[in-house]
């Protein structure tokens, strides 16, 4: 179940019926068209169950689901039928909650503010309020990243690009209290929600925060690290290469997706790096 943002007064539910293959697909296009959550259901037909406070637009859902399809690199074919029907209030956010457990990576754990774990100086507990379908630690990509973040980030500077709940600039701070660290979003609500996670872990002095994407007039870093989606990496590649003073860590990318983003680099002079896997997702070390 993905994350509840709030509690409504009511709920409406959004049924869509899929080729098991497309389920994390779906479950992102039904956040992006604003669920307030998801739940999927796995029989011999699977089910991704949108949660909305108000009747969902068919139109964004269906706009939202082929934007996503395209990005996982799946045929339209993938979703066979969706309905919306109302429900009976009930408490998503304390029902997911539960179901939301602590997550070891490495030194890290990401754990939700909630969760009730003692410190341990062997560890380094980043606390996540989770408020969107990734960036809580339990996604492959992520998981990617901090294991990469771990092995090739010695201090000095950190730029996370599409930094979502900021997770990954937080787990660097924890990392190295004394590094620099910029992040940035497009999206302003997940700058915000980044902001206070900053704020909750006690670090919030120490990142640099901003709306938009990256450029050359980017301050360079001795990290970088892109947990996007692979046609968003391909585009940016000079850009993101040209500020890696070190190691540049490139994620969100599937499997199949590889050769789009080996393109990109061979583009910008870079033939050798490494490559990780987690499933079927892969991050390139360059």
């Amino acid at each position: 179940m993905s994350t509840p943002k709030e509690k409504p007064n009511a709920w409406y539910a959004l049924d869509v019926d899929i080729e098991p293959a497309a389920r994390e697909a779906v479950e992102y296009a039904l956040m992006e068209a604003g669920a307030l959550g998801t739940e999927t259901t796995e029989t011999a037909d699977s089910t991704v169950t949108g949660y909305f406070a108000d009747v969902p637009s068919r139109e964004r859902v269906r706009a939202e689901l082929f934007e996503a399809l395209r990005i996982y690199e799946l045929p339209s074919s993938s979703v066979r039928d969706m309905s919306v029907r109302e429900i009976e209030e009930r408490d998503w956010l304390g029902e997911w909650k539960q179901s939301w457990q602590p997550v070891e990576i490495g030194r890290f754990i990401i754990a939700p503010p909630w969760s009730d774990i003692a410190d341990r100086p062997d560890r380094l507990i980043v606390r996540i309020e989770p408020g969107m379908a990734f960036g809580t630690g339990t996604h492959e990509t992520t998981r990617l990243c901090l294991d990469a973040i771990q092995k090739h980030f010695s201090g000095g500077s950190f730029l996370d690009v599409g930094t979502g709940t900021g997770i990954l600039a937080i787990a660097a701070a924890k990392l190295f209290p004394g590094a620099r660290i910029e992040a940035c979003d497009t999206d302003a609500a997940a700058v915000a929600i980044a902001r206070e996670n900053a704020a909750a872990n006690g670090v919030a002095e120490q990142i640099n925060f901003r709306t938009g994407s990256v450029d050359d007039s980017t301050a360079s870093a001795d990290l970088v690290c892109a947990n996007l989606t692979a046609d968003v990496i391909s585009q940016l590649s000079p850009t993101l290469v040209s500020l890696s003073c070190g190691k540049l860590i490139l994620s969100g990318i599937l499997e199949a997706q590889i050769e789009l983003v080996q393109s990109g680099l061979h583009a910008s002079g870079i033939d050798d790096f490494e490559i990780v896997q987690d499933g079927e997702w892969v991050a390139l070390i360059v």
